[in-house]
């Protein structure tokens, strides 16, 4: 069953102007990871440090296998060092469709 999966970022003031390229990068690494469906970037209207990136998964497996990457050496991406506070991640499964 397809998963969608929100990371809540609240970004350093100081990386905003870096913020968009380095995202871009990492994100690409993220859509070409295997059962990846694809991944929207939404900024805060009112507040450009406040990023929701939105993944969306052909399964759970898929997605713990792209988390369990991104612990390694090979798949860190840095983001760590544009952030202000730890990110929020949290899985969503679709209940019914209307």
């Amino acid at each position: 069953m397809p998963i969608t999966a929100h990371l809540d970022l609240n970004l350093k003031a100081e990386a905003l102007p870096t913020a968009e390229f380095v995202l871009r990068e990492i994100l690409a690494d993220t859509r070409a990871f295997d059962g990846c469906l694809g991944v929207d970037v939404l900024v805060d209207s009112s507040n450009p440090a406040h990023v929701l990136v939105v993944e969306r998964w052909d399964s759970r497996d898929n997605d713990a296998a792209y988390r369990a990457w991104r612990a390694t050496d090979e798949g860190a991406s840095g983001l760590g060092e544009l952030l202000a506070a730890p990110p929020v991640l949290t899985h969503f499964e679709t209940s019914f469709e209307s």
